[in-house]
């Protein structure tokens, strides 16, 4: 990467992007559809050619959406444009209905709705979207690519990235023979992101102690296997039907080669002495490798170049984290690199970036790296996994569990008493019919005035179009008289006494002012 001082604004030849985004998952498209939102000019590269997958359709490519994802999709009106496979309702809806359904499990330890203690979360309102949803990547990103051209995103596919420069004014990229320009670059491409390697961000972390497969394959007797998933003194294996498999070895990453074949007589080999059985591998269709190495850069930002998703972190894919991780990190970019674009924020607003994120990022690795330790094949893995099957039997345990595997739990630690301040900002009903949900599909902030406080009034009118007042009396309003959302639904400021027009003003000042 190169950085040079004092350097020129790009050249008009070629056209200069606001933003370039590397990498058309479900992170880059989210990103790149909040940018475009923000009327933010965005040029999305992908190395792949074809946006489809075997192993990005059902049900390999099926993933857990976490609540901050739903809310994410809901506030911008995604997610009724999803085929949902399965949902897990709100549970202050579904109290004592299904006590014995698998809602979730750590480790292949499952949890069950009747153990879950919904009133533990206050703040989740019954007009909130469900907790958990079930969602298949490939029509996630459907969906999501619809969005950004819609919005006007450049999306083009089959370009890898090779190398880049970076100026104070802008960033260059090459990719497959043409050259890019942009005031911004932000890598989404993925575990071997090119952006990190190349824009020299450090990557540090934990190596792998396992080889995972994702499979599907015609067995001779799939009797032989148990259905579910299956903790073994080798390994673990998960049969969700017959012919698609899972499977973790604990080789230490040894087999995850990328780039080599898979064959069939591999998998059989690893299948068998993991499930004890000789089950036979008639044919192979599709398989995959990964590992549960957990890496994480150490900031998120290096000038003109940021990283989100899993180029910026990576770790196993235990209890469906990865995707949500990934989403939350877009939803937290997109507004303040938009505003920062615009020269609408304050100058320090794209710093709270890392600050935010990386401490989330932090916490995702070590859940992963705890759900490993209990797996392993050993006998004090298999004494831990008693203790915590025994735990997630608990009201107390079982609660806990589900609110870090939903995202519940998710705060940013804001400056303010009310204990609202930092969560995601419920979806309060308004007696028009309206929900805080719908309101933030524009994707501005809200100034939220359930007392109608003249003084809150006057300051979303100096504020400018970037924060929307909304002056209405919820259903329920939790105690509060007042609110200051941004755009990625956290409550920056909230209060429950008399309007106190300096800390709002404050609040505004922190998140949306120069």
């Amino acid at each position: 990467m190169e950085t040079t001082a004092n350097h020129p604004p790009l050249s008009p030849n070629p056209p200069i992007y606001d933003v370039i985004i590397a990498g058309a998952g479900p992170v880059g498209l989210f990103l790149a559809g909040e940018l475009a939102l923000a009327h933010c000019s965005v040029l999305l590269l992908e190395k792949a050619a074809s946006p489809h997958s075997l192993l990005k359709q059902v049900p390999f490519g099926v993933r857990g959406l976490s609540a901050p994802t739903i809310e994410a999709l809901d506030r911008r009106g995604l997610l009724q444009e999803l085929t949902l496979h399965q949902r897990l309702k709100n549970p202050h809806q579904h109290a004592g209905q299904g006590a014995q359904r698998q809602v979730g499990h750590f480790a292949g330890l499952p949890f069950h709705a009747g153990a879950v203690d919904a009133t533990q979360w206050p703040y989740r309102l019954p007009s909130s979207p469900p907790t958990s949803l079930m969602a298949e990547l490939e029509e996630l990103e459907t969906v999501l690519a619809h969005r950004a051209e819609t919005l006007g995103v450049v999306i083009r596919r089959g370009v890898a990235i090779t190398s880049l420069q970076q100026t104070e004014h802008g960033v260059t990229v090459q990719g497959s023979g043409e050259t890019f320009a942009a005031h911004w670059l932000v890598g989404c491409d993925g575990g071997r992101s090119v952006v990190r390697k190349v824009g020299g961000f450090d990557f540090v972390g934990t190596e792998p102690e396992f080889t995972g497969y994702t499979v599907q394959a015609d067995l001779a007797d799939p009797e032989k296997l148990l259905p579910g998933r299956n903790l073994t003194t080798a390994g673990m294996y998960l049969q969700s039907q017959p012919g698609y498999l899972v499977l973790q070895d604990f080789d230490g990453g040894a087999a995850h080669q990328p780039g080599q074949p898979i064959t069939r007589e591999q998998v059989q080999q690893v299948l068998r002495r993991i499930s004890s059985t000789d089950v036979t591998i008639r044919a192979l269709h599709a398989a995959t490798t990964w590992t549960d190495r957990a890496r994480q850069a150490s900031t998120y930002r290096h000038g003109r170049v940021l990283l989100a998703g899993d180029a910026a972190h990576v770790h196993a894919p235990l209890g469906g984290q990865g995707l949500n991780l990934g989403i939350g990190d877009a939803l937290n970019l997109g507004w303040k690199l938009a505003a920062t674009v615009h020269g609408q924020g304050p100058a320090n607003l794209l710093d709270s970036y890392t600050t935010e994120r990386h401490p989330i990022g932090a916490q995702v690795l070590d859940w992963s790296r705890a759900q490993v330790a209990l797996m392993r094949p050993e006998p004090a893995a298999r004494a831990l996994q008693a203790v915590f099957r025994d735990l997630l039997a608990t009201r107390d345990g079982a609660t806990y569990v589900a609110g870090r595997v939903w995202g519940i739990h998710l705060q940013y630690p804001l400056a303010g008493e009310n204990p609202l301040t930092g969560h995601s900002v419920p979806n309060f009903a308004f007696d028009d019919g309206s929900t805080v949900d719908e309101l933030l599909r524009d994707g501005r902030g809200l100034l939220l005035d359930f007392d109608g406080d003249v003084s809150l009034q006057a300051l979303a009118q100096a504020t400018g179009p970037q924060v929307h007042y909304v002056a209405r009396r919820p259903q329920n309003a939790l105690g509060l008289r007042a609110a200051l959302v941004r755009p990625d639904g956290i409550v920056a400021w909230a209060t429950g006494h008399a309007h106190t027009a300096s800390e709002a003003q404050a609040a505004v000042a922190r998140w949306f002012t120069k």
